[in-house]
């Protein structure tokens, strides 16, 4: 599992010139699920989101997290993510996973995310999305849940 996360001052999704979602202060997350992915991998990066500490505290450091900072998050699924450029110039999308197994996991981001009291603002699964984002800093970070960087 792969998330390019970016600190945001402010993010919407439309699909079809609706606005699926919508946040002030918080973090945009582009999320893309591999077909080995499991509920273990979507825990660790949860947890690992929330937590990231990427927000400025009052002696302008980064040391607050989505969860200090009481921030939104606006999730967007992209199995481009998954993307394997390092061979001619098309990316290869085997490891990507199936639509119905990524969107049940996606299904469970969402879950756990607001177990842990984030507000979730989202897309739509597998729709073509205008993305809205102001970065704020900018502060853009990757992560994977199986720890290749």
């Amino acid at each position: 599992m792969r998330a390019v996360v970016q600190r945001i001052s402010q993010g919407k999704v439309e699909v079809n010139n609706q606005l699926t979602g919508e946040i002030e202060k918080g973090l945009l997350v582009y999320l893309g699920i591999s077909a080995d992915d499991t509920v273990e991998d979507i825990k660790y990066m949860v947890e690992k989101v929330i937590n990231l500490r990427i927000f400025e505290d009052s002696e302008e450091k980064m040391n607050l997290s989505l969860i200090d900072t009481n921030g939104r998050l606006l999730l967007v699924s992209q199995f481009t993510l998954m993307g394997d450029c390092r061979k001619g110039r098309r990316p290869n999308f085997s490891e990507a996973a199936r639509p119905e197994k990524a969107q049940e996991l996606y299904n469970i981001f969402i879950e756990e995310c607001k177990i842990n009291n984030i507000i979730v603002e989202t897309g739509v699964f597998q729709a073509h999305m205008m993305v809205h984002s102001i970065n704020d800093g900018p502060v853009t970070v990757l992560i994977d849940s199986k720890k290749l960087f």
